[in-house]
């Protein structure tokens, strides 16, 4: 595992990076941890917005997952919340190798407007990237339909193709498979 608080300072890698962000307590060093087969790889914490800088975790040698800090940035000045996402953005913006961005949504929820912007955002900046549905064992799955509609209704009124949309709960293991083969289908490709 390595850490940087700015592109300058990320590694000197060339294998694809596939990066991981959502809002505040979407679960993402959870999912982490289970893609990775690790408990306490990325570190989870019940205060929402702990991630400050760019976690790097190499697979196999072969490519790296990156935990990026959250957007929504939880009780942090406002001073605070402008550098980091100055931070992501020139990562997103500017990182050569990166693969793919995993958009993080907790699936309890339906659209939210910081979600939805975000995404905006990728699209119009020529972001790929793909989303994950986190936390789905907390819902009944009626609510899960609903709620991935909802968001799929919203994302088409934008966008003429929907991105590739995965399920997940890190506490079932549920999606690790398609996550991890949909990447190694990427790597294959490249």
């Amino acid at each position: 595992m390595m850490s940087a608080n700015s592109i300058d300072k990320c590694p000197a890698i060339t294998t694809p990076e596939y990066a991981f962000i959502g809002r505040s307590n979407v679960g993402k060093s959870s999912l982490i941890n289970m893609l990775t087969g690790r408990k306490g790889l990325a570190l989870t914490s019940s205060t929402p917005g702990k991630t400050r800088v760019m976690n790097y975790f190499t697979i196999n040698n072969a490519w790296s997952i990156v935990d990026l800090p959250g957007y929504g940035f939880a009780k942090l000045s406002k001073v605070e919340r402008e550098k980091l996402k100055e931070r992501i953005d020139s990562y997103l913006l500017y990182r050569e190798n990166l693969t793919l961005v995993f958009v993080l949504i907790d699936c309890r929820h339906e659209p939210q407007k910081i979600d939805v912007e975000f995404i905006q955002w990728l699209g119009e900046n020529g972001i790929p990237f793909s989303i994950i549905f986190t936390k789905i064992d907390k819902i009944s799955n009626s609510k899960l339909k609903t709620n991935i509609q909802a968001f799929s209704n919203k994302l088409s009124e934008d966008w003429e193709e929907l991105p590739r949309m995965f399920v997940s709960s890190s506490d079932k293991g549920l999606g690790k498979e398609e996550i991890l083969n949909y990447i190694e289908e990427i790597n294959n490709s490249l």
